[in-house]
């Protein structure tokens, strides 16, 4: 056993990995011999833990568990693209720049849905990995990126370089895992994008390790650097340092070219090993990118067209009504199983009364189901010509599912009043239980349902009782020792939350996590909170009558007193703790300007998500608006933000934001 050996062993399978995960060509190793060499570099690197090479091929097993992300700032600003939706708006990206561009050429590639990573490499040696973050600072994700095959933990060249791409899981890899969590027991992962983006943030980097997570690199910050004059040369050139290009990327010559690009990867879709939901087009002469220029929030010389959501046909066996945490009643359809986008459909939202009536859908349909942003899916619209006349019209319930007390109508929605409603505490227990809240990892949707049912959980003070049923937990399935114990961590961890976590999370109607933080900073205890009167209320900014009212009436309420109590004499914290940088989200102190109708929001209840996440809402368009949020004939306002180039998002993509903040 000597060191020679193992740097011959070490540069050996470093050959090998980027032979057969980068080049994608049969390396010269049999399975065989590399298990016997990685074996021998374990066991030279127990006995002598100082020989360990950084770019060592053990590193892919994970290493070091740890207890939260640091943060890195990006050198170079990390910005998103600008998305565009139809063939109309990608000849009209061209249009603009043949304005200062004459003749220009494009380079094409597949927009991977996955999570995007910056990687940077000292004397050829890779020192960080950190995603996009906010554009300006991104989480430090090193050691589980080291753990991913196709990064190369040394280049070809002894550079100082900075590239960055695509995280991914192949649906190979998708499949295979949830088979595996089916058979445990655990939750299923939802698709590949979750998948890979829940994999690298990880904090234990051995966990990450056994996701077997890809990546394609696609771009070079500062290129001038190394003499580059075209985007396709970048490419070239990180190909050549050892890092993995997609082979679909393409050159093309005008927007005719572009177009059957497009028409070629859409049809090729399906049929590739990951999850794709677009093609990015970039102007391939990087002078033309000085020329372009940015905006604030995405280059000019730049696009992302997104597929339009796939849709499918399929038979809607029934219409059943759900109940929420608020005690909104809505119709669901019952459908006979069909893949959308990859996943397996059984359920999709009808909306409303007034959706199901203007678009005349009926049980025994024919419906066309689409997925809303590639995500939630949906029925589209009925196939008229497929009615056979046994189709049952629709009719909305009058009582509620689940308590069958009478409801009531708001606006085109229906509500259980019930204070007492079964369904709307297991919403409330969801909510309470959630990232955004309280933050208990092991208490899932289908967890909380099943716990209430068997008596464990009927209230938020059970939660942190629920120890009292840990002989009875154990044997249902899927619940072992370490389980259970990482249950009851989170849940005590929950304690000593922030004040304004928990005003968030028991749920005081109009109250959201923004509301929280300006009650929570202004009283500082829960104690003053509940003495307080509606005058002082209503008088402190982003109140107001309607809020002022509801928390008054909250406190006046014996039961709600009563529950905090006993959350008190459980232990959990009833103070302001101060910031907390957590509460940053993508729309903190941006300015949104809402254009044309929503399907799933009214305008004031759009309005009040961007407010509790941190935004702003003007009614003009200006210079100033950071997002326009476009829903159906969205008129003169859209048009502005188009001139003005500020970002624009489709009721799907507002949705998306607000799933991921």
């Amino acid at each position: 056993m000597n060191q020679d050996r193992y740097n011959e062993l070490v540069d050996l399978l470093i050959k090998a990995n980027y032979e057969y995960h980068v080049l994608d060509d049969a390396t010269t190793l049999t399975d065989e011999e590399y298990d016997n060499y990685i074996r021998e570099i374990y066991e030279m690197e127990d006995a002598h833990p100082e020989w360990k090479r950084d770019d060592s091929p053990t590193t892919f097993v994970g290493g070091e568990v740890l207890d939260k992300f640091e943060k890195i700032t990006h050198n170079i600003p990390m910005m998103s693209l600008q998305d565009v939706f139809n063939e109309d708006e990608i000849y009209a990206f061209d249009k603009n720049i043949k304005k200062q561009i004459a003749n220009p050429k494009y380079v094409a590639e597949l927009k991977i849905d996955g999570l995007s990573v910056s990687l940077r490499y000292e004397n050829g040696k890779l020192v960080s990995a950190a995603t996009r973050g906010n554009g300006v600072e991104g989480e430090n994700i090193t050691n589980n990126v080291k753990t991913i095959k196709q990064v190369p933990k040394t280049l070809t060249e002894p550079i100082d370089i900075e590239v960055r791409g695509e995280i991914y899981m192949s649906k190979a890899t998708l499949e295979k895992l949830n088979k595996e969590r089916e058979e445990n027991g655990e939750p299923l992962l939802k698709n590949c994008r979750n998948a890979a983006a829940g994999s690298v943030k990880q904090l234990d980097s051995k966990v990450a390790a056994k996701r077997n997570l890809e990546v394609w690199i696609y771009h070079l910050p500062n290129p001038e650097d190394y003499g580059i004059k075209t985007h396709h040369e970048a490419l070239e050139f990180m190909k050549k340092l050892g890092f993995r290009t997609n082979p679909n990327n393409r050159v093309v010559n005008n927007i005719d070219e572009l177009m059957k690009y497009i028409h070629e990867m859409g049809e090729k879709r399906s049929s590739l090993e990951y999850d794709i939901d677009g093609v990015v087009i970039k102007l391939d002469d990087l002078k033309g990118h000085e020329i372009m220029g940015n905006t604030i929030r995405y280059p000019k010389w730049a696009v992302a067209y997104k597929f339009p959501a796939e849709e499918v046909q399929t038979k809607l066996k029934d219409i059943i009504f759900t109940v929420g945490r608020t005690g909104q009643v809505t119709p669901n359809a019952v459908l006979e199983p069909v893949m959308v986008m990859g996943s397996l459909v059984s359920r999709a939202t009808l909306h409303n009364e007034d959706y199901c009536i203007q678009k005349d859908i009926r049980v025994g349909d024919t419906v066309k189901i689409k997925k809303a942003g590639d995500v939630i899916p949906r029925v589209e619209s009925v196939v008229l010509d497929r009615r056979n006349g046994t189709e049952k019209p629709f009719k909305m319930t009058d009582t509620c599912p689940i308590c069958h007390e009478k409801l009531i109508k708001k606006d085109a929605a229906y509500y259980c009043i019930n204070d007492k409603c079964p369904k709307q505490d297991i919403e409330k227990l969801i909510h309470f239980v959630s990232r955004e809240t309280m933050n208990i990892t092991g208490l899932g949707d289908a967890i909380i349902e099943d716990f209430y049912n068997l008596g464990y959980i009927k209230s938020f003070p059970d939660i942190y009782r629920i120890d009292d049923f840990t002989e009875q937990i154990k044997l249902l399935e899927g619940y072992g020792e370490k389980s259970l114990n990482n249950l009851f961590t989170s849940i005590e961890n929950s304690k000593s939350n922030s004040l304004e976590k928990l005003l968030f999370a028991i749920g005081i109607r109009y109250v959201g996590a923004k509301t929280a933080k300006i009650l929570a900073k202004k009283y500082k205890t829960i104690d003053n909170l509940i003495n307080a009167n509606y005058e002082e209320l209503k008088d402190i900014p982003d109140i107001g009558d309607v809020i002022a009212n509801s928390v008054v009436n909250y406190f006046k309420d014996e039961d709600n007193l009563k529950m905090i109590n006993e959350l008190k004499m459980l232990g959990l914290n009833m103070e302001y703790k101060g910031e907390e940088t957590s509460d940053v989200t993508y729309f903190t102190g941006k300015t949104f300007v809402l254009t044309g109708g929503l399907e799933d929001f009214s305008r004031d209840e759009a309005k009040r998500i961007i407010e509790n996440l941190g935004g702003n809402c003007s009614g003009s368009v200006s210079k100033k608006t950071d997002v326009v949020i476009a829903g159906a004939d969205p008129g003169s306002k859209y048009t502005k933000a188009q001139e003005l180039g500020i970002e624009i998002w489709d009721e799907d993509k507002f949705k998306e934001m607000i799933e991921n903040n």
